[in-house]
């Protein structure tokens, strides 16, 4: 693997509760993926730091591979912001 796809709970003015931000994230240490994630949901809002409705705050959730990251162009060490919606094609 190279690289993650990260989901990260924000809290957000504009939403009643903390929404999952997810972030794909070029690095392939997970810890140094998770808190640069999290270094980009920072100018989000709030990140939550208690489980919210079952979910942890912070989350790798699936390891991308060399071929992946290059098929979806994300390059080794970029931050990619996926959204709020669950990104399918990444995971």
């Amino acid at each position: 693997m190279s690289g993650w796809v990260i989901g990260v709970m924000v809290e957000s003015k504009d939403e009643p509760a903390p929404v999952r931000c997810y972030f794909a994230v070029g690095f392939e240490d997970r810890a140094k993926a998770e808190w640069t994630a999290i270094d980009g949901a920072a100018g989000l809002g709030n990140i939550a730091y208690s489980p919210v409705g079952g979910l942890e705050p912070v989350q790798a959730l699936a390891p991308l591979s060399p071929a992946k990251m290059k098929r979806l162009g994300l390059a080794s060490g970029e931050v990619r912001p996926l959204g709020k919606v669950l990104p399918r094609k990444w995971l």
